[in-house]
């Protein structure tokens, strides 16, 4: 498994790791319950979520040498916005990134290993490229918001960057007394659809 060479890489090279980042995540097939097939479910699942719980567990032996940071990369669906018609599995594996992080954050932290979590709003990415959207258009409840949905940006999206930066706070030692928390990177976008 490629995780596994990259992490015996890691422990040969530097033999000890300092930050994880766990970022894989896909969109996946957005449709009606009824209509979203098992397997595609267990595709979004395996990335998002199973891809986060091996980064980490694979991770474990190099942090535990010195402790050290988790940032888990979630998102505002599923843990303040549910308005996205359709997105069932994301909402569901993005939601679980973080339960999975409070619940490592307590087992990890008499290891000094900290770990927490972003959950970006629209920043501008590639992501959509992997959204499948079948037949939402009937799930959708019509709900009309201001101008711009991104409050502190006048609508406009976030960039990785701002993410990245976010990311960048909880690897530091800026952050050293912050373990089992969210970060909600999104201009103010969920409290105005959540």
């Amino acid at each position: 498994m490629e995780m596994i060479a990259a992490y015996e890489c890691v422990d040969r090279l530097w033999d000890r790791l300092d930050v994880v980042v766990a970022n894989a995540g896909v969109n996946g097939v957005w449709a009606p319950l009824a209509k979203l097939p098992v397997d595609e479910w267990d595709k979004t699942l395996a990335i998002n979520l199973r891809g986060t719980f091996l980064t980490v567990k694979l991770a474990l032996p190099l942090l535990k040498k010195r402790g050290g940071s988790v940032v888990i990369v979630s998102s505002v669906n599923g843990n303040r916005i549910f308005s996205n018609s359709g997105a069932t599995a994301y909402a569901c594996s993005k939601a679980a990134q973080v339960a999975f992080a409070k619940m490592t954050a307590l087992e990890l932290a008499k290891e000094g290993i900290r770990v927490n979590v972003v959950c970006p709003g629209s920043v501008e990415t590639s992501i959509e490229d992997s959204t499948d959207r079948r037949d939402i258009d009937a799930l959708h409840l019509p709900v009309e918001f201001p101008a711009g949905d991104v409050p502190l940006t006048w609508g406009k999206p976030g960039t990785a960057g701002d993410v990245a930066e976010t990311i960048w706070f909880l690897a530091s030692d800026y952050s050293r007394h912050l373990s089992g928390t969210e970060i909600y990177v999104d201009g103010a976008q969920s409290l105005l659809q959540g």
